[in-house]
């Protein structure tokens, strides 16, 4: 089975995975990319969060024959330690992570409401970031989201140069 990931194209064998193996197993102990988070396992609490053809999708309840050839992103390709991304940046400086168990997922559902709503409303947001948070921090993801945004929106007329 073939997987694209994070622009590379893995070749996963056989004995490794099964077609209704879940997107997160394929991930983490295929390709072991720790990232995407354990959760619930039923798809409720968006720990396992990844985008799928750029949509986000819950990885947990995903079977891979269900990724078929669209490409999967995860928080390891949304940044880099040297250049993060404006939510990774916008995370630390409103201090939303606690015991980080929902962060990966939470900002990967973040980056896919950026990309399809550069000024997202708080109930754009609401409607948007579906998954659970043990802590609570859900007004501080909510400001984070606000800054990331705006950042976005000041950075876009350098990036079209």
């Amino acid at each position: 089975m073939h997987l694209h990931v994070n622009g590379t194209l893995h070749d996963l064998p056989d004995d490794a995975v099964a077609p209704e193996m879940p997107l997160l197993w394929a991930l983490r102990d295929a390709l072991n990319l720790t990232g995407t988070k354990i959760g619930c396992g039923i798809g409720a609490c968006g720990a396992c969060t990844v985008h799928v053809g750029g949509e986000p999708q819950r990885a947990c309840v995903l079977p891979l024959s269900a990724v078929g050839t669209r490409p999967v992103r995860t928080i390891e390709a949304l940044g880099a330690p040297d250049q993060p991304h404006p939510l990774q940046a916008a995370w630390l400086a409103h201090q939303v992570p606690q015991c980080g168990w929902c962060q990966s997922g939470m900002l990967m559902a973040a980056a896919a409401l950026l990309e399809r709503n550069a000024a997202p409303s708080d109930a754009d947001i609401d409607a948007a970031i579906t998954n659970l948070c043990r802590c609570g921090s859900y007004p501080r993801v909510r400001r984070a989201i606000h800054a990331a945004a705006a950042a976005r929106r000041a950075a876009a007329p350098a990036r079209k140069r």
